[in-house]
């Protein structure tokens, strides 16, 4: 049993340091151990600063006892240097003295390394000076308790501490541990304690009872006091302190090792697991390799047939597409079978030319002498035209223009299907050019691919036809494997790489350099088919016409046009109207006399009627006739108006067919209409059961023409679209022989403009929306008709129906500005646009700004208008719908330039395609609205009778 001394340690936690730092410590543990102080018992002294202390005390023993020890170098064969762990000393020993101990005994150490806290040996102390230190120290600390404050620790252990200075405190130990005299090989101060026989038994007694404490002050501490004898050599201590350094160095590089070890040890473990992985994908892949092989001929003949079908397909479809060949057989076919302007075209554009200028001539001749020379050069002409038609017409009729018009529609049908929409550039042959090099380089670059694979696939079909004879047993001829298999594998890769090659060029995505190049051509082949399209178009067009004119004027010259229809109804017209004033006069007598016969007035009353709406019927047969003429003289007979200048059809071409001579103010039974004359004469009459009125113009000679030019513009604005046009229509214009006035023939429609409506009986919101869009739409036919009205309000717009808006006409004896300047107001609101104020000349926005303030004016009612310092209202005072209100700020605060077709096209005109549901309270308001209408026209039929008959005046 191994004897082993106990040592007994106590622990003092007293308050320690903040900061304790100490030069040369390589590790300090400040948060466990620093400044903790503990009883420790000396075992070894290694130098005059440094011991090892024994924690755990034991029995002492004699020499030659097991203890428990570490080697720390081999010095040869036979020695070995060891440290005693339980005691801190060291010594070499044979190496038959050194045994293994049992397990119990392997556990850590009992003594610690300690060094005095401050101190250190200088590099250079002389052998004598390190005994006497050393000598020193083992007399203060050999074999006694010691309380020590531990300050830090080392990385290999040693603990720095500071021993109790100044009041040191020494304990005897109760059974005195005797010297070591009989060991050669150890100092006066290192003993092992201890024997291995048995793990150390702990004596657990009370620390109160580890004796008395002795006291050594500092003064006492001298080296003559201690007679502790050593052995140990400075030399010997410095050559067992290198070899433990190098001890501790290769411990450090063993730990390295060893780590290295460990990772190279992962490595390959990890590197087994990969190679057992892939070992098992190989089996599998072996496997599955193994099992493709029964099948390999099957499925690569499966493969390579799959393939070919493809290449079919291809080959049929995509190749024409892909190298452009469906674009060089359409330029090859526009250019072989191209249509060509026919030669008889030429010579009858020329012709027809000079007709239309021999025509022009006659047209603004006023000599009839002259006229008759120009007369017969274009008769001459007209015959050279008529030849020239004959000619172009038999020409035309042997070409098959509608087979190559067909032609051409399919050819543009089927390439647009394939390549979409073209680009826009100018005709270019070296397009062309480009795109045959490029096409050229892929068919020779294809042509050689293609070679490649139909041999292959001939070589392959060839090796079956052999092959046959060779698994045929009752084949006479005998033919080897070797004949037959041949090459076979050679064969089939070959085969199989012409196909691969060939389909990838086939199936490749196109660059965009050659996608470039097809999109140009396709365009200029689409610009030549369109050109020739176009040439074809022209081609039957002037066909057309030439067949139309052959029959005309054939028909013109075998009958040549008369005006005697026209002068019969002129004659008639004089004798009806005569009649119809004797008939006037007769009435106006026999009124005037005292014993006069009603039934008898009566009877000439409706005899006037009869004969007034004969001449109204005649007038209407005039204008046909009239008609008529005009087109005779715009397309072949300019020379009526020169020929014939007594039927007036100049002026009735110069007005548009709106002026007549046949109309005179006596004829009409017209009263006038004195609420309504305040700026011009007045008077409402009826025509065939049409209330008309009758707008009279004061004109002198400069003044005629211009009312007449202005009013026949109007006119054809309104003949362009009639009742969709959104104007007022005019019916007839006509000049007082007796008076220099002209009167303008209108439909009146009494109370139903806008000033009326809205004091009567305000238009609703829906039905103010219907209304403006009309006379939006009046406005745009104006200003398309490049027409500015300059006098929009409220007393010239009328809503027919409560629904139909209409724009009424204006002054034609004014001028444009003449009529903007007039500052026309719609309650206390301005309807001249801010441009006008300023100067500036009417335009169709001014026209535009007068209907937004209308607009305005019947939305908002009776409420009251707030304006800037401009005179502009202000829009967003009113709670209006969101689609009017910004319809409102672009007419009116904006001024963005807007038309009047975007006016029509604006949200708030959108209507539902549905109806909206009726309002039966409104409807039963319009109902009595319009019975009173009603009653107010009978009342003035009975007002114009009494004032016929004398019993009513005028006011």
């Amino acid at each position: 049993m191994l004897a082993q001394r106990r040592a007994r340690k106590r622990s003092v936690e007293p308050e320690r340091p903040r900061h304790a730092r100490f030069p040369g410590i390589v590790q300090m543990d400040e948060d466990t151990h620093y400044n903790k102080v503990e009883d420790v018992v000396g075992s070894h002294v290694e130098d005059a600063v440094t011991f090892w202390a024994q924690i755990y005390g034991g029995l002492f023993s004699e020499d030659k006892c097991w203890y428990r020890c570490k080697v720390l170098k081999i010095i040869s064969d036979e020695k070995c240097l060891v440290r005693y762990i339980d005691y801190g000393n060291t010594e070499i020993l044979n190496r038959s003295d050194i045994v293994e101990i049992p397990l119990d005994l392997q556990f850590s150490s009992v003594a610690k390394k300690y060094r005095l806290w401050g101190l250190q040996i200088p590099s250079g102390q002389e052998v004598t000076q390190f005994d006497q230190g050393r000598t020193f120290l083992g007399s203060l600390i050999f074999e006694k308790e010691i309380k020590m404050r531990i300050k830090a620790t080392y990385q290999d252990g040693t603990v720095i501490a500071q021993a109790e200075y100044g009041s040191l405190v020494l304990r005897n130990l109760k059974s005195p541990i005797p010297l070591w005299g009989h060991r050669s090989s150890q100092s006066a101060f290192s003993r092992p304690k201890g024997r291995l026989s048995g793990r150390p038994i702990l004596d657990l007694k009370n620390e109160n009872d580890a004796g008395n404490h002795v006291t050594f002050p500092k003064e006492s501490l001298a080296v003559g006091d201690f007679n502790l004898g050593s052995n140990v050599s400075l030399a010997k201590i410095k050559q067992d302190q290198k070899l433990i350094e190098e001890n501790e160095k290769l411990k450090t590089e063993k730990e390295v090792l060893l780590e290295s070890y460990k990772a190279l040890e992962s490595k390959v473990e990890q590197t087994a697991q990969e190679l057992q992985q892939e070992k098992a994908t190989t089996m599998d892949l072996t496997k599955h390799l193994e099992s493709t092989l029964k099948t390999c001929v099957g499925t690569r003949m499966k493969n390579l047939a799959a393939k070919v079908e493809i290449l079919k397909e291809i080959r049929r479809v995509n190749i024409n597409v892909r190298f452009g060949n469906d674009l060089s057989d359409a330029i090859q076919m526009l250019d072989e079978e191209c249509f060509t302007t026919p030669t008889s075209l030429n010579e009858l554009e020329i012709i027809w030319a000079e007709y239309k200028l021999a025509q022009e001539k006659i047209q603004t001749c006023q000599n009839v002498n002259e006229g008759n020379i120009l007369i017969a050069k274009r008769n001459e002409v007209q015959q050279k035209l008529c030849m020239a038609i004959e000619v172009f017409i038999l020409e035309v009729d042997e070409l098959p223009l509608n087979k190559r018009l067909k032609t051409l529609q399919d050819l543009s049908a089927s390439l647009g299907a394939v390549y979409g929409q073209a680009k826009e550039g100018t005709n270019s042959e070296e397009i062309l050019k480009k795109f045959f090099e490029w096409k050229c380089d892929k068919s020779e670059e294809f042509t050689s691919v293609r070679s490649e694979t139909e041999v292959s696939l001939q070589r392959l079909v060839a090796w079956f036809q052999s092959t046959l004879k060779a698994f045929d047993l009752s084949a006479e001829e005998a033919l080897t494997s070797e004949d037959t298999v041949g090459n076979i594998d050679e064969i089939l890769e070959k085969t199989e790489s012409s196909v691969c090659k060939e389909l990838e060029i086939s199936l490749i995505e196109q660059g965009d350099a050659d996608k470039e190049i097809i999109l140009n051509t396709y365009s200029q082949v689409l610009q030549k088919i369109h050109s020739e399209e176009r040439l074809i178009a022209t081609v039957q067009s002037k066909y057309e016409e030439s067949i139309e004119f052959k029959k005309q004027i054939i028909e013109c010259l075998n009958k040549s046009p008369s005006v005697d229809h026209l002068l019969f109804i002129k004659k008639t017209l004089k004798s009806l109207k005569a009649r119809l004033r004797w008939k006037l006069v007769e009435k106006n007598n026999l009124e005037e006399s005292d014993d006069h016969d009603g039934s008898e007035i009566e009877k000439m009353k409706q005899e006037i009627t009869q004969l007034r709406n004969s001449v109204f019927q005649e007038i209407y047969h005039e204008q046909e006739e009239y008609e008529k003429l005009n087109n005779l003289v715009q397309k072949w007979f300019p020379e009526l108006p020169l020929l014939h200048p007594e039927i007036g059809l100049l002026q009735y071409m110069n007005s548009d067919g709106l002026l007549t001579m046949s109309l005179e103010r006596d004829i009409l039974d017209a009263e006038p209409m004195k609420e309504l004359s305040s700026k011009r004469p007045l008077v409402c009459s009826e025509v065939n059961g049409q209330i008309i009125l009758l707008k009279g113009y004061s004109v002198d000679v400069d003044t005629e023409a211009r009312v007449i030019q202005r009013a026949a513009a109007y006119h054809r604005a309104w003949r362009e679209a009639k009742e969709e046009s959104g104007l007022l229509p005019l019916m007839f214009l006509f000049l007082c022989k007796s008076d220099p006035l002209a009167y303008l023939m209108v439909p009146y429609y009494p109370r139903a403009n806008l000033s009326a409506i809205q004091v009567s009986m305000p238009l609703t919101s829906e039905e103010a929306l219907k209304v403006m869009k009309g006379v939006a739409q009046g406005l745009h036919t104006l200003h398309k008709a490049e027409i500015i009205h300059g006098s929009l309000h409220q007393n010239n717009v009328f809503a027919l129906n409560r629904e139909q808006g209409i724009v009424g006409d204006f002054d034609f004896t004014k001028s444009v500005s003449q009529r903007a300047s007039v500052n026309m107001m719609v309650g206390d609101l301005s309807l001249v646009s801010p441009e006008l104020k300023m100067g500036k000349p009417a335009s169709p926005s001014s026209d535009l700004y007068a209907y937004g303030c209308l607009l305005l004016w019947l939305s908002v009612k009776n409420q009251e208008f707030e304006t800037n310092e401009d005179g502009i209202p202000k829009v967003d005072q009113f709670h209006l719908d969101d689609n009017v209100k910004s319809l409102l700020c672009s007419l009116i605060c904006c001024r963005n330039s807007m038309t009047a077709e975007q006016v029509l096209n604006a949200e708030c005109f959108l209507l539902p395609k549905g109806k909206s549901n009726p309002n039966p309270e409104k409807h039963t308001e319009y109902t009595q609205y319009k019975e009173e209408e009603e009653l107010k026209m009978k009342n003035l039929d009975k007002y114009k009778e009494k004032t016929i008959n004398g019993e009513t005046n005028f006011d």
